[in-house]
This record gives C-alpha cells, structure tokens and sequence, in this order.
C-alpha cells in the first residue's frame, strides 16, 4: 500500500497585499524568482519591500546590487519612508575601490570574470546567512558570461547554492536582452513580469503579469498597479465569481413614490440601474435622491464623480433639498472625485471593492460612464471591466446607479457605447416640448426584476427635489429618443406658481 504524501507550502509574503493575493498568498520559501521588467517598472521597489517584510518577521534580508550604489538605494528607501537598516546591503561597485592599485581585488562586474563574481555572491551568503536574498541585476551577470551556454551554468550553480541554504531569491532583471530571456525563465521556479505603458494623455499605466508560478494557483492575466510612497499599490484583477453572499432583495425606495410604480416597486438590491439622458436633463439629481432615501434609512454610499466638482455637487444638492454634508460628516456618504487621466481601470475596481468591503456601502453612483470610458484604452476593455465590475456589485447585493450622457438634446441624441445590456433597469430621461417649453419626461425601457410601468411621466426638479407627475399618453416619436408631446395641456404638471390649465386647452 502506497502512502499518501501530502505537501504543505510554506509561503513568504511578498509585502504588497495585492501581489499576495494573486499569488494565492505569497511566494513559496526557498525558491529563486525572476523580476522582469524594463528601467521605471518598479523592480527595485518591490525588491525592497520583499526584504522589508522579512525583517517584520525575523528573517535576515541581503540585497546584492550590481549595477545601482548603495547610496542610490538609500535614497529609494528614503523616498518610500524606509529604512534599510535591518537589511544588509552589499555593493558589487564600491566607490572608493576604482583606482588603478584596487583594480584586480574590486567585486567590479565588467572587470572580473563571470564565476569569480558568482563565488563572491555564495561567499556573501554563507557570511550573512539570510533568509531573503535580491540580486540586482541579472544584466550585468548576462554580459560577463557573453555565451547563453555559459550564462544558464552560473545561474544554476545559483539556484542549486541557494536551495541549499535555504534562501527564498528575487533575481532582477532589466530586460535589455533582445526578447524574453526564455532560457532564465525556465530556470526561476517563479516569473513576475512588470510593464509600464503610455497613453496618448495622462499618466503612465503599469500592469504586472505572472508568467509562471510552479505549484501555485495564481490569478491570470494582468494587474494594474502603481508605486505609491510605501511600496507597490497592486489592484488585482477582479473576479465576480469569487465574492458571491447572501443579501435581502426587498425593492428598497428612491424616494418618490411615482418613480418607484414606474420602477415595479424600487430599485432592487444587486441590481444595476442605468439613468441615460443628455446634459442636464436630471440623471444626477435622479441619482442623489435615490441614493439620498437609502442614506435616510440608515445605510451607507459611495459616490464616484468623474464629470462634476464636488463643492458644485454639493451646493446644487442642497438647494434642491438634498443637503448631503451630514451624511458626510457621520461617514456614512464617501464622495471621491475621480480623474480618469491618472487612473487605471484596475484601480478605479480597488476603490470600489474598498468602498464595499472596508466603507460597507450598500448604495454605489458612478457619474458617469462617459468620463470612465476616457480612462480606458479603448471600448471592448470597457465592456469586460464594466461587466465584471457590475457583476461583482451584484454578488454583494449593492444598489448600483450608473448615469450614461448623451451627445445632443435633440434629433440627433446619441452615445459613445451602448451598455444598455450590462444593466438590470435602464430609466430614459429625455427632453420634450409642450407649450412652446422645453419640459422634462422619464421612462422606464426595461427592468430585469418586476413588472414595471411601460408609461411615460413627466417629472419636474425643484427645491424639493425630483417630483414625478402622472402619466402622459399623447407623446409621439418616443424611440427615436426625442418625444414630442401632442396632448392637452391639462395633462402637464404645474409649475410653481403657475394656474392651472381648463381640460380641453392648448
């Protein structure tokens, strides 16, 4: 009878939460790892916070630069509000050791030769015995072999060295080999590739992607990350499937009694409404006081701004009765303004899981999708990350409001991208005349959840928010996204002030 083995991987926290998560918690001890990527990319960064989190533990780190002085990275460390004084450092290039009576006894890479240069490494290691060992960079190794051959011998000599010491390794590497160095690769029990990309405006994006991860089921595809003062920022790419709970469904109110029979009752829980409508027609007032009824009830929110200023937001809400400072001030209403120039479709995801996991917001806006499109590198991207994002929200049981713009107020009105589909409810506001006025009509086209009215209402905004009125049934030309309203004006709501009109008058 054959016993059963059974193998226990011991993990070593890379020090970026995010990258611990991809990799299903961290890097498997006493292994060699490979760390691509091109000059800016965020290698050393993260180098350093791996040794870092093995000090917060108890575990000797050992940085080994080749190329870059101590005093360089001592001035990395600085910038992040680091110290380096638990790591050793070991330069390979010493300063005060280039003149010409040092020249045979330097660790100089570009003057020794390839295995004396490998052997001063081993003899580092076994002087300090670390825990963490980063080797930077691999570049200047790859130029002192010159032959591949040569080059894969020395860094397997490495990697049989380190397994015997029980050392868990970050190699670096710059890249500034012609292509992927395939034959490293297959090598390292581990590869991370990080990439750093521009846009025609806007800040750089960069992405980290795990090529291969032996024994490890890690996330695929890529990640959006950042380097912020700290460390790396990684955003792991998001997955609804794997955030499914259990939620109460019950309709809950928008606040107006008509909106919600329009509705089928309110705005349901895991669902996504969709307010489309151009400029100024009302989808953001739509939008806060549907968000304001739940704030009223006791729950929390979340509100992305992308096209608005939020002191503008803020005054023109409470001059129509919304007034959302005390929902600030006792945290239950986050608002952040967001730039879609300086924002990754993986961070703006972060915030929103943050927003719902960390804040416990039941209530998500995104104004709009319009600026949100901005930050994307084009439309099929959109679509996927909105798609999963609203999947998520979804699985959460999250009231997800979303407000598209659209292009022109009439005869020609019109969208960048339908996403009419990834909506549950999709609510049309649109502009009509009547009376020689330009008035405003709300509808529902479409809810996935209950029977709604398949009627068109005129609604008003005033101080008192948004007011719906009765049914209007004299429209024409409703689906070429432009109404035309024909019927009596005793059918229309009132304005302020305003008399009311005889049955049978224009």
């Amino acid at each position: 009878m054959t016993a059963t083995i059974t193998y226990r991987r011991d993990i070593a926290s890379t020090g970026v939460d995010g990258l611990d998560d991809i990799l299903d918690g961290g890097l498997t001890r006493e292994r060699i790892y490979l760390v691509e990527g091109t000059p800016g990319t965020g290698k050393t960064t993260l180098a350093m916070g791996f040794l870092l989190a093995g000090t917060r533990t108890g575990e000797a780190g050992l940085y080994i630069t080749l190329a870059e002085t101590k005093v360089e990275l001592l001035a990395v460390a600085q910038s992040h509000g680091w110290s380096l004084d638990a790591v050793d450092l070991v330069e390979m290039v010493p300063v005060d050791g280039l003149g010409e009576d040092q020249e045979q006894t330097l660790l100089h890479p570009s003057e020794l030769e390839l295995g004396e240069t490998v052997r001063d490494i081993m003899a580092k290691v076994d002087e300090t015995k670390p825990s963490r060992v980063v080797i930077d960079s691999l570049s200047e190794l790859r130029l002192l072999a010159q032959t591949p051959v040569r080059y894969r011998r020395q860094i397997l000599a490495l990697k049989h060295f380190f397994a015997s010491r029980q050392c868990t390794v970050l190699m670096l590497d710059d890249k500034s080999a012609n292509g992927s160095d395939l034959q490293l690769q297959s090598i390292a029990h581990g590869v991370v590739m990080l990439e750093q990309t521009l846009s025609g405006f806007g800040a750089q994006r960069r992405r980290a992607h795990v090529v291969k991860m032996r024994g490890v089921r890690f996330r695929g595809g890529y990640h959006d990350f950042e380097i912020e003062r700290g460390g790396l920022c990684v955003y792991p790419r998001l997955i609804a499937a794997e955030h499914g709970s259990s939620f109460d469904d019950t309709p809950a109110s928008t606040g107006s009694e008509h909106l919600d029979q329009l509705l089928g009752g309110g705005l349901v829980p895991g669902t996504a409404t969709l307010l489309s409508g151009p400029s100024g027609v009302g989808k953001t007032t739509a939008a806060v006081q549907a968000m304001t009824a739940g704030l009223k009830r006791g729950d929390k929110a979340s509100y992305f701004l992308f096209d608005e200023r939020l002191p503008t937001l803020l005054k023109r809400s409470a001059a129509l009765g919304m007034d959302l400072e005390p929902h600030i001030e006792n945290g239950h209403l986050d608002i952040r303004g967001i730039d879609p120039a300086e924002l990754s479709p993986g961070e703006f995801a972060g915030k929103v899981r943050h927003a719902v996991e960390q804040h416990g917001a039941k209530t998500i806006v995104i104004d709009s999708l319009n600026a949100y499109l901005q930050s994307m590198p084009n439309e099929q991207f959109l679509t996927l990350q909105m798609h999963e994002l609203l999947s998520y929200l979804g699985q959460k049981g999250v009231v997800t409001i979303l407000i598209l713009g659209l292009h022109g107020l009439a005869n020609d009105v019109r969208v960048d991208i339908d996403l009419s589909y990834l909506a549950d409810t999709v609510v049309q506001l649109r502009y009509f005349e009547a009376r020689g006025e330009v008035r405003q009509a709300i509808s529902v086209i479409k809810t996935r959840t209950a029977r709604h009215e398949r009627t068109i209402r005129e609604f008003q905004i005033s101080e008192d928010g948004l007011s719906v009125g009765d049914v209007l049934r004299d429209f024409q030309g409703v689906l070429t996204g432009v109404p035309t309203f024909s019927g009596a004006g005793s059918t229309l709501m009132r304005r302020t002030g305003e008399p009311a009109v005889a049955a049978g008058a224009a």
